[in-house]
Order: C-alpha cells, then structure tokens, then sequence
C-alpha cells in the first residue's frame, strides 16, 4: 500500500483557480488557469475536466472567482450581484447536460444570491456568503468521497475478506475534488489491504479509463490491470470478479442511473455472471425530479472522437455516426447505490429503488 498522496483535479484559493489539464494526460500532468466562468465553460465542454461532481465544482469555483475579482463597489446592490450570477450559471449549465450535479448547484447557488438580494443584505454580505457556499462545495464533495469509500468497501466485504473490483470510465481524484467515488471505493480497499486487484476498461471511444483511470491507478501504486471495453465477459468468465463499481452522472427516483457509455453492458455481463454491480454517487447526483431513466437527457458527442485517434483518421470519411456520451442502466440491474449516507438497495415490488424514502430517512 502507497501513502502516495491523491492527485489534484483541482487546485484553488480565494479568487485563484486551477485544473489539472485532462485532455493532456497521461503524456503531461498541466494545470491550467481558470480565471472566469466563460473559461470554466470551455473547459467542461472540452473536457479539460470532465466527472460529475468536478464539473459542479469548477463552474462553481469560477464564479467565485468573477466575485472575488470584481471590486466590491462595483456592485450598485445584492440584486446585481445575484443577476451576476444567475446569468454565469444559465451560461454555464449549457456546457453539458446529462450529468444533474452542475444543475443542481447552478439552482442552489441562485437561490441563495437572490434570497440574499431580496432579503436587501448588503454587497458584502452578499459576495461574502456567495463565497463561502462555493468553496464549502470543495470541502464536502472529499468528505463525502471518503464516505462512500467507507460505505462501499463494508458491503463488498459484507460476504468476503479481500475482493477484485472492475471499474469503468473515471470516477477518482480527477472526476472529483478528491478521492473519488468508484474508484474512492478501491481506493479504500486498498488503504485496508482488501483489494487483491483492480481491473480498468479503457472506455472507448474517449478512453477516459485508458488515460485517466489506469494514471491514477499506477500514480498511487494500486495493483490494476486495463483491458478493453469488450474483453469484461472473457474476464468474469476467466477470472474471479468480486464486484462491478461505476460512478454516476445522474440517478434518478427509480434507480435509473446515467453513466459512461458501456456502463449498461457492462450491468449485463455483470447479471449473466452473477457479479454484484455498484454504482458509487453522492446525493448531489440524485435527481428525483425524473421519475425513470428514459427522462434523461443524453449528450451525444462529436463524430471525430470515434473516427480519429490523436487527430488520425481511422475510419471510412463517409460513414455515418452515432456517438452517445452515456448510457442508462435500469435500476434491476443494479446490486446497491452507494452514497455518503449510505447504501441504497430496498427494492419495490418492480424492481427499482425507492430512493425518495432513503433520502428522507
């Protein structure tokens, strides 16, 4: 085991932000500035960064820093300032749409700047608390990362005493302000001395398992293996598979969960071989709003990340393509969601999660 400490996506302090490039790993670890909401859009929808609760994080982060760069008297009123920042979120949650954790802190932020507004605080009142909900976000999302490691590990070793763990796409420290999810789940496994493997699929077509998954799994000297995104069956077939954990964009009422694309195979394989399936998401990612998962929007993604690899064309010019970002994984298919709360797995009588009474617990 390693006390290699866990890389950084995301490197901030009052009115100064940072992200670790991910477009340029795992050739070079860059970090690159983040000095308005307009950049913070670009990065995310290029994915410079890219995971649910670090997308929330950086939009975020990048109006605090419009707000600690602005001089307080250029504010006329607390109204100005929370039309400031309703406007950079509308903006900002454009970038990408499947994963609910930017919409959800793009609401919550906005209605504190304009209950503020309406409550006639001042300017300073108004930024200042502004603020300090934004950097809390930092804070918690590594709190509660470290909880659903905690979580996770306790159900996979429930029935046994070290267990092989497959992941798929990138749920750690870079998706996240630290940690991780998914992988924050092998990860403490490994702290423990539980996990005798980690296996990483390379997630094609944007090989965000490849690149990113396999660089934190050797950074931090965590026994891995990668394979390809269809060689999951010959390995659970081949070789001992404790469990499946994947990450979420967004979970919604019934237990539906949006992830990477291949997320949904992969629950199939897991079924047909009888090996428990998680999906790790902190209740940020939870939206009960959509009542199933055909209410979920998918973003599809630009051609050329499936027909050129590393700016080489490497299929047919004239072939036609259909490239979705993520995939939706009926609830049936999933053993238990793993929260900072805990493990969601009572089941109704169809087979889906009743997520609303764990939440209200």
């Amino acid at each position: 085991m390693s006390s290699t400490p866990t890389l950084e996506a995301i490197r901030y302090t009052r009115g100064s932000l940072d992200i670790l490039d991910q477009l340029q790993l795992p050739a070079q670890t860059v970090y690159v500035s983040i000095p308005d909401s307009r950049a913070a859009w670009t990065a995310i929808r290029s994915m410079q960064v890219r995971g649910a609760p670090a997308i929330a994080i950086v939009a975020a982060l990048s109006v605090a820093v419009e707000l600690a760069a602005a001089p307080r008297a250029a504010w006329p009123n607390a109204q100005a300032v929370a039309d400031h920042v309703r406007l950079a979120f509308e903006a900002l949650c454009t970038s990408r749409p499947t994963a609910v954790n930017l919409s959800e802190a793009a609401s919550a932020l906005t209605a504190r700047a304009a209950a503020l507004a309406a409550s006639n605080a001042s300017v300073d009142t108004t930024v200042d608390a502004l603020l300090k909900a934004m950097e809390d976000m930092l804070l918690k999302d590594v709190a509660d990362n470290r909880a659903i490691g905690a979580h996770g590990r306790a159900a996979i070793l429930a029935a046994k005493s070290q267990a092989a763990m497959l992941t798929h796409c990138n749920t750690g420290s870079l998706a996240t302000a630290g940690y991780g999810t998914a992988l924050g789940i092998i990860r403490a496994l490994h702290e423990t001395g539980k996990l005798s493997h980690a296996y990483c699929t390379e997630t094609r077509p944007y090989n965000q398992g490849a690149r990113l998954t396999a660089y934190e799994l050797v950074y931090e000297r965590i026994p891995a293996t990668l394979i390809t995104d269809s060689m999951v069956a010959a390995l659970m077939a081949s070789r001992k598979i404790d469990a499946v954990v994947v990450g979420a964009d967004r979970v919604v009422a019934n237990g539906d969960t949006a992830n990477k694309i291949g997320t949904y195979q992969l629950a199939i394989v897991a079924k047909f071989h009888n090996v428990p399936f998680y999906v790790a998401a902190p209740t940020t990612s939870i939206d009960l709003d959509k009542a199933d998962g055909s209410m979920i929007t998918i973003e599809e993604r630009p051609a050329s990340e499936l027909t050129q690899l590393n700016g080489v064309r490497i299929a047919a010019a004239d072939i036609g393509v259909w490239n979705p970002g993520f995939d939706v994984t009926p609830a049936a298919l999933i053993t238990g969601i793993v929260t900072e709360n805990g493990v969601i797995s009572a089941r109704r009588e169809d087979g889906s999660f009743d997520v609303q009474s764990f939440l209200s617990r």
